[in-house]
């Protein structure tokens, strides 16, 4: 997947970060998203032709993410979805948020990369095929240390009343901002193509170490 690794600027409020510029954004607004993702599959489909017959997975692949990404509050979000020669399109999605946390007694939660990773969950595998998450520290060149998870995990499908999950490969990234007490940035990667744990891994420690704060 390296050759679609040519970058893309992307600025928003506050940060920047790159993405390859093969990726698609879009309007996330729930009453204009669907005719933004339209108009860019068929854009997409014009100048490749051979993406035709995964239309209808493009679609479906985009509309879900921008509905997740409204829901989480993102302010940011990219997709890809590329054939690479297969049957079925390679999908992967990156979102950016500022969250914020408060203890039970309104104080702000820190948000020291060190706190946070003791607090974040780790979870193992009991066997070959379970679910499971690592918690560590990263340092984002530029801006500094990070709490961080990773791994193959089992997400509830938002609004879901079943409360249904889907497993899917998910790296978070906790940023602390700066002056502002209890908020981070968390920069989101996440793919259901799970045979491609490793490279989607990669894959989103390059686009996050690539975050910037800007103003």
């Amino acid at each position: 997947m390296a050759r679609y690794m040519e970058a893309l600027t992307i600025e928003r409020g506050g940060f920047r970060i790159n993405v390859p510029e093969s990726w698609w954004e879009f309007d996330v607004r729930p009453e204009s998203r669907d005719d933004s993702i339209r108009r860019m599959v068929n854009e997409r489909v014009q100048a490749h032709p051979e993406l035709a017959k995964y239309r209808d997975a493009y679609l479906d692949f985009l509309r879900k993410a921008a509905a997740d990404a409204w829901k989480s509050g993102a302010l940011y979000c990219g997709c890809m979805a590329e054939s690479f020669g297969g049957d079925t399109p390679i999908t992967g999605s990156v979102t950016v948020s500022l969250v914020s946390g408060r203890s039970s007694s309104g104080e702000p939660l820190s948000t020291d990369p060190v706190v946070m990773a003791g607090q974040l969950a780790v979870k193992e595998a009991k066997k070959e095929g379970d679910s499971w998450r690592k918690v560590t520290t990263v340092d984002i060149p530029g801006v500094g240390p990070a709490a961080r998870t990773y791994g193959i995990e089992d997400i509830t499908i938002p609004d879901d009343a079943l409360k249904r999950t889907v497993r899917a490969v998910l790296m978070q990234t906790f940023i602390p901002v700066p002056g502002q007490a209890g908020k981070v940035a968390l920069v989101a990667g996440s793919s259901q193509v799970l045979d491609l744990a490793d490279s989607f891994f990669d894959i989103f420690d390059a686009i996050t170490s690539t975050f910037r704060f800007t103003g």
